[in-house]
C-alpha cells in the first residue's frame, strides 16, 4: 500500500526540499520529525549503513509512519577513512562548517597533492515501520580530491575544499543543478527513486 506521508529523519531544511522535490510525483508529502517533535536520534553506528538505520527506525517509532533517513560525510585516504561518520562534528561538539574546514586542512597539510584523495558518501534509508525487516538502503558516492585552501562560496560542509577534477572545480562552485546530477547524495537519490518504483509502482 503507498503511503501518502513520509517523515524525514531530519530537520535540514534543505535536505527536505531536496526529498519533497524527488518524491513529488509520486503524490507523498514529506515532512520534517520536528513537525512531530522528534528530538534526533543518538548516532551510535559505526557506519554510515548503521546510522542512517537508527535514524529512520527512531523516527518510525516516534510518529507511526515511513520513514527516510541520510547519513553521509566525507572519507579521506590518508587519513583512513576519517572524517567519515564523524564528518559533521570532525572539529569538536560545537563544531562549524569553517571549523571543521581548518582541521582537516590542519591535518592534510603534510600530505601531497597526488595523495589527497578522498570521496563523499550518501546512504539512504528508507523503512516502512519501525520493525520492517527489509528497509530499502541506498548508496551514492562522489570521488574528488582535497584542496590546499578553499574555493567557492556555495555548498556547504568541505564543499569549498573538495574539488572534482571531473568539473574542475570544487562542490562549492557549482551551481546547486551541477551539484545534484554528479553529487553522492544525488546519486543515492536517483537508485531510491528506481527502488520506490517497484515498491510504490511508478508515478502517474
Amino acid at each position: 500500500m503507498k503511503p501518502s506521508k513520509i517523515v524525514l529523519a531530519s530537520s535540514n531544511a534543505g535536505k527536505l526540499k531536496e526529498f519533497c522535490d524527488m518524491l513529488a510525483d509520486f503524490q507523498i508529502e514529506v515532512v520534517p520529525q520536528s513537525q512531530f517533535n522528534v528530538i534526533d536520534a543518538e548516532e551510535t553506528g559505526l557506519s554510515f549503513v548503521e546510522n542512517a538505520i537508527i535514524k529512520a527506525r527512531h523516527a518510525c517509532q516516534q510518529t507511526g509512519l515511513p520513514a527516510l533517513a541520510d547519513d553521509s560525510g566525507l572519507e579521506v585516504d590518508a587519513l583512513n577513512g576519517a572524517p567519515g561518520i564523524y564528518s559533521a562534528r570532525y572539529s569538536g561538539p560545537n563544531s562549524s562548517d569553517l571549523s571543521n574546514v581548518d582541521k582537516l586542512l590542519m591535518d592534510l597539510q603534510a600530505i601531497p597533492e597526488p595523495l589527497r584523495t578522498g570521496r563523499y558518501q550518501c546512504v539512504l534509508v528508507f523503512m516502512r515501520h519501525a520493525l520492517d525487516p527489509t528497509p530499502l538502503i541506498c548508496q551514492g558516492s562522489w570521488e574528488g580530491k582535497l584542496l590546499f585552501e578553499p574555493k567557492g562560496q556555495g555548498g556547504f560542509g568541505y564543499d569549498p575544499i573538495f574539488y572534482c577534477p571531473k568539473l574542475g572545480l570544487t562542490a562549492a562552485e557549482m551551481s546547486a543543478e551541477t551539484k545534484h546530477s554528479v553529487s553522492h547524495r544525488g546519486l543515492a537519490m536517483n537508485v531510491l527513486v528506481s527502488q520506490l518504483n517497484r515498491w510504490l509502482g511508478a508515478p502517474a
